[in-house]
């Protein structure tokens, strides 16, 4: 399929190296893909479901030690350990190289090595990268066929170009020997004992995130864990905004978020351009401009549902993988916590166990039948918010960026950033709060600056020094948000309705790009003033609430600057002297 010396020097090393029994390479074709999808069937890694219901659709279930990202073996390697620590696990280039090695060595024997060539973003565009990924797993071929554009127009766009190497093996999925290796001084990735998503899946985080945001760095544009949207007003005008949370905070539903009732009866529309990842570039124009790399949706699914979110759901009605469902025996559907309240009577659960609703543990509590990050591979054109900009060769321009987190009093609502180095402080800062029921422990705040402390491809002081670096290259800068859904009561009630209704707040972020309402300064930013915020049809909420959830506590937050300067301590001396600059300034603002 090419002349490329490069890539064919990759496959040749990797031959030499796994063994494979045979080599295939991936072309991108429906009947290709379609062969596979029955091989996978025939050899039992995937269950055909019911094709009236859920065209298209398979159930994949792991092992059950193979289920999610791991963190704690997942390294970003560099010759000079402070240019991937402190955040990130550290391993020397060399060593990790013939760790790696060994492990990979002879482990195709008897298998198939798959050549998926891959683009992340539009085939063909300026924004786009091209990646090579070499595996022996089919559900990995099927994944990144959803997940990213494959096949042989990928490769004639590659030309004689450069690449992104990576290598998977799912070997014997032994979690002692199981490695998610980031070499960015390298362009390689490399992979090995496990079959789960967000570890296999080169094209997403390792190459999207961890690679990427390196290139970024070196080739002045972004990388970042955020999502896409666009925000169509009455008159038909769009606007977009890039955001970034934290695990836990309404990503994906703000991503394909539905508007209130009377902001629909007035015409407005929601799109989304991506839920994810965005690689955002300086345009001819001086404003950012943002596209999403990924070609699908990799969701979780327990909690997914027509109330929560319709369109992530209505994405997975066709030509979607699920993976650690429960699997409805009855009509041969699928099914996980949160659907709705109707689990099967007769169904098998995550680990390929008989499963019913009824289940009870030793304790009295419901057995789930769906593991909690279960997930599905969905095709983003089945997203019925889909805008039609998600292909544009150059991306969205972006007139808000946003920054979240999980906080039950500290944050506001919503404040706004004094300028873009203000800006990259709030996201330095970002932070979520723990509940009891992950940790045991309330309160507990972990920093996750800009939602990329497990992204970064290397080190993290650096990576806010490219931010500030790229405010002196954007003439046009976009305004910096950061917000807070998650404001309680005394009783530990969440005050705002959030879902849908935080159109409301994003109307006023938009209103603020384009100097439309005024706002309050305050210590830590420009806060709306109450009566800015549209609480038109809200039930329980009035101005004296909006008021409420925009105070600012001077005593709490100069306990918050406590925390930063020891996270900051943390990173280590390559923190930009621009932030302990913005941190000073805030303590003498709520000194004052």
């Amino acid at each position: 399929m090419t002349q490329n010396k490069k890539v064919l020097e990759f496959i040749e090393q990797t031959k030499q190296l796994c063994q494979p029994d045979n080599i295939v390479w991936i072309d991108g074709s429906e009947a290709q893909l379609e062969a596979l999808r029955a091989q996978a069937v025939e050899e039992g890694i995937l269950i055909k479901l019911n094709q009236e219901k859920l065209p298209g659709c398979y159930l994949h279930r792991t092992e059950v030690n193979d289920v999610a990202r791991v963190e704690g073996r997942t390294f970003i390697c560099s010759k000079n350990k402070d240019d991937s620590a402190p955040i990130n696990n550290w391993m020397e280039t060399t060593e990790a190289m013939n760790l790696m090695n060994g492990l990979f060595n002879g482990v195709m024997k008897g298998r198939t090595m798959y050549v998926i060539p891959y683009s992340m973003g539009a085939v063909g565009s300026k924004f786009s990268k091209i990646g090579i990924e070499l595996t022996d797993s089919v559900y990995v071929v099927l994944n990144m066929a959803i997940m990213t554009r494959v096949g042989k127009a990928v490769i004639d766009a590659l030309g004689d170009g450069d690449f992104i190497k990576g290598l998977h093996s799912y070997a014997d999925l032994c979690e002692e020997r199981r490695y998610i290796m980031h070499f960015p001084e390298e362009n390689t990735i490399m992979s090995i004992n496990s079959n789960y998503g967000g570890n296999v899946l080169l094209g997403k985080k390792c190459f999207a995130l961890r690679i990427a945001s390196f290139l970024g760095k070196n080739e002045g544009w972004m990388a970042e864990h955020m999502l896409i949207l666009g925000i169509e007003n009455p008159q038909g005008e769009i606007k977009y905004i890039a955001a970034a949370f934290p695990s836990a905070c309404g990503k994906t539903n703000l991503a394909m978020l539905i508007p209130p009732e009377i902001y629909k009866n007035k015409g407005y529309k929601v799109w989304c351009v991506g839920d994810d990842i965005a690689w955002i570039r300086v345009g001819e124009d001086g404003r950012l401009w943002a596209v999403n790399p990924e070609n699908g949706f990799f969701g979780v699914a327990p909690g997914t549902n027509m109330k929560s979110n319709p369109n992530a759901l209505l994405s997975t009605k066709n030509n979607t993988i699920f993976t650690n469902v429960v699997q409805n025996l009855d009509d041969n559907t699928v099914w996980w916590e949160g659907l709705d309240k109707n689990p099967p009577k007769n169904a098998i659960d995550w680990k390929g166990n008989p499963w019913n609703g009824d289940m009870k543990d030793a304790d009295g509590k419901a057995i789930k039948g769906a593991h909690p990050n279960s997930r599905f591979t969905a095709p983003t054109v089945n997203c019925p918010c889909l805008s039609d900009q998600f292909e544009a060769p150059n991306g969205v321009p972006i007139s808000a960026i946003v920054f979240g987190g999980r906080r039950a009093k500290t944050a506001p609502l919503v404040y706004q950033s004094k300028d873009w180095n203000n800006g990259v402080f709030v996201g330095s800062i970002m932070a979520s709060e723990t509940t009891a029921a992950a940790t045991g422990a309330v309160g507990v705040v972990r920093r996750d600056p800009m939602a990329m402390r497990p992204f970064v491809g290397y080190n993290m002081g650096d990576y806010f020094k490219h931010w500030i670096e790229m405010g002196d290259k954007i003439k046009n800068q976009p305004k910096i948000f950061n917000v807070n859904w998650f404001r309680t009561d005394d009783e530990g009630n969440f005050i705002w309705p959030g879902f849908g209704d935080n159109l409301r707040v994003l109307e006023w972020i938009l209103a603020r790009c384009e100097d439309k309402v005024d706002a309050k300064e305050t210590a830590i930013g420009y806060v709306p003033n109450a009566k800015d915020i549209n609480i038109e049809g809200l039930d329980g909420i009035t101005e004296e609430t909006i008021e409420d959830l925009l105070t600012i506590d001077n005593a709490q937050w100069l306990k918050e600057t406590e925390g930063i300067e020891s996270f900051y301590g943390e990173l280590g001396e390559r923190v930009p002297a621009e932030l302990y600059a913005q941190l000073e300034t805030l303590k003498k603002n709520l000194n004052k």
